[in-house]
């Protein structure tokens, strides 16, 4: 297939009708197994008919012609559509590489992608580039583009930003507008050009998403009307509810940060909900971590715990996302013309496939893995390693703001009164704060204020990733951020942890300064230690690597620290600007 423009070419077209008339054999034949027709919402027996990445025929018949066909014994399998993640954010220390082998593997073969890191990462250009690259890999790589940067940024950048939406909107492999976390922005504060761009989105039928946590009805009708058609904010089976009533496509999300998935599943059996179309399953980008399990086959297995029906559920975590994205032509189900991503399970109460075809090529056969590698031209396209060329000094290291950031959770911050002296080289271990700079990659600006909750005695934490790729520094100690800081630099990016003059855990990030180039295996135990370390340092909370991600976040409350300065969210205020380095 030519994914490059989701279509195959003509010769292949007439390459797959011969195989119906016998002219050629397919090149694997499932046969005598148990398969799920979601069109039917039943299970079927019969065979399935492959010829490279295409599904060609379910049914009874047999092929005439087997001539160098493998045929796989499906007689004690059960075989679904592989998984959808509707809603991935690929760039969670991870790559969109590593999390498409590792999802892929697992029976996630075909996940719908954040744009975010491309518009900061690198030019319009090169991101495409990649885009065309990214259709090597075994899954299934759609994109989503984004409206607005989820932060607030300095003129310059926000120019670069801006530029790039509506070429965005129009690629090929963009399925989706959004999401969009500046909503009120469009409701309330009358943005004009963002509300245009979800009209150019419309136009090009693809469809929008929200981001809409604790919308009232009034809220969610408005942003209806909008034109947002899918939404995946819901903490409770009632705003499930809400939003399917009001036309909505609903994710049900299982994540590393909002696990709301069990809860969901039992309101919504308490309230003898049984309709299940319309719903997705998402994990929200979660840490890696969170997926020891995989992707979407640990929300399947939730669901058939909470009693919904295999088949729902099945239908749930595939062919429901691809119908809403309008790609059901080509995934999402196992009929005549699909890509041939296959999950054979042993049984339907088992959501982890012993075997996965992706674009009909084995990716686990009989449950052992056999590594279909693809090689991405990284440098080629833009994403290096950071390249810093200036120096932290004691000037830079100074904290005179008399307010400071106090977490609530991983992700919400709200404004306290500083009441300590912060002139000294090291905080008291006893108090529960620590130096917080937020520093331009370019080395232009700084925000230098405090953060209550994260630590109480380490030294220092030094990271270049961010939501904005921008350089985070915090910690105890000047010191040990200096060195942290040298260290993090010397890398080309990463995260470094320092404890009195000791490097004690260093992550490199060499792609961007924001995704480690290791396989998931080997950076799940990676996060597994920066977070063991951490807690021994008084992290008090689940998620670090969210907590590093959202101290710039304008849409969550209440407030923030962002190129601009430190912020009032609600009020979109600047409290203390940014200062030129």
């Amino acid at each position: 297939m030519n994914e490059q423009r989701f279509r195959w070419r003509n010769r292949q077209l007439r390459e797959h009708t011969s195989v119906m008339d016998g002219k050629l054999a397919p090149t694997k034949l499932i046969k005598q197994t148990t398969y799920l027709n979601v069109y039917l919402k039943q299970w079927l027996t019969g065979h399935i008919w492959i010829y490279e990445d295409r599904i060609i025929y379910t049914g009874k018949e047999l092929p005439d012609n087997l001539e160098g066909t493998e045929v796989i014994d499906g007689k004690d399998s059960y075989v679904v559509p592989g998984y959808i993640e509707p809603h991935a954010h690929p760039f969670q220390l991870y790559n969109p590489l590593s999390l498409a082998e590792y999802a892929a593997k697992t029976g996630t073969t075909s996940l719908i992608n954040d744009n975010l890191m491309w518009l900061f990462l690198t030019k319009k250009g090169k991101a495409f580039s990649l885009l065309e690259e990214f259709m090597n890999v075994p899954a299934s790589m759609y994109w989503w583009s984004r409206f607005d940067a989820q932060s607030v940024l300095r003129e310059d950048d926000k120019r670069f930003f801006d530029e790039q939406v509506l070429p965005w909107i129009e690629h090929d492999a963009v399925i989706q507008g959004g999401e969009l976390t500046a909503w009120p922005d469009v409701l309330y504060g009358g943005d004009e050009q963002m509300l245009h761009w979800m009209q150019e989105t419309k136009r090009s039928r693809k469809p929008l998403e929200g981001h809409l946590p604790g919308a009232s009805e009034k809220t969610l009708v408005k942003m209806k009307l909008l034109g947002i058609d899918s939404e995946h904010e819901s903490m409770n089976a009632e705003e499930v509810i809400r939003r399917l009533s009001l036309g909505y496509q609903t994710g049900l999300r299982y994540s590393s940060i909002r696990p709301d998935l069990p809860e969901i599943l039992q309101g919504l059996r308490e309230l003898n909900h049984t309709q299940f179309d319309h719903m997705m399953f998402t994990t929200d980008g979660s840490t890696p971590g969170f997926y020891r399990e995989g992707l979407i086959n640990p929300c399947i297995k939730l669901a058939l715990e909470a009693g919904v029906p295999d088949i729902d559920a099945y239908m749930m975590a595939s062919y429901q996302s691809a119908r809403h994205f309008g790609v059901e032509d080509r995934v999402g189900s196992i009929a005549p013309g699909r890509v041939a991503h296959i999950n054979l399970l042993s049984s339907p109460d088992n959501p982890d496939p012993h075997s996965v075809l992706a674009k009909g090529k084995w990716l686990k056969k009989d449950g052992e893995i056999l590594d279909q590698p693809t090689t991405i031209e990284w440098e080629e396209n833009g994403i290096t390693a950071l390249k810093l060329d200036f120096d932290i000094s004691d000037e830079d290291l100074q904290f005179s703001m008399p307010i400071g950031m106090e977490m609530v959770n991983d992700v919400i911050m709200k404004p306290y009164a500083i009441d300590i002296e912060a002139s000294v080289e090291r905080l008291p271990d006893e108090l529960n704060e620590a130096f917080l700079t937020l520093m331009d990659r370019e080395g232009e600006w700084k925000v230098n204020t405090l953060l209550k909750g994260f630590t109480n005695s380490l030294g220092a934490l030094v990271s270049s990733y961010s939501n904005t790729g921008d350089l985070i520094l915090l910690g105890k100690s000047r010191t040990d951020i200096k060195q942290a800081f040298d260290r993090m630099k010397k890398l080309g990016g990463g995260i470094v942890l320092v404890n009195k003059g000791e490097i004690i855990f260093e992550l490199p990030l060499p792609l961007g300064g924001v995704m480690s180039d290791l396989p998931m295996e080997e950076l799940m135990d990676e996060e597994e230690k920066l977070k063991n370390h951490l807690k021994s340092f008084g992290f008090s909370f689940t998620d670090p690597v969210y907590t590093l991600l959202f101290l710039s976040s304008m849409h969550l409350p209440f407030i923030r620290i962002t190129p601009l300065g430190l912020m009032n969210v609600k009020k979109k205020e600047v409290l203390y600007p940014s200062i030129m380095r």
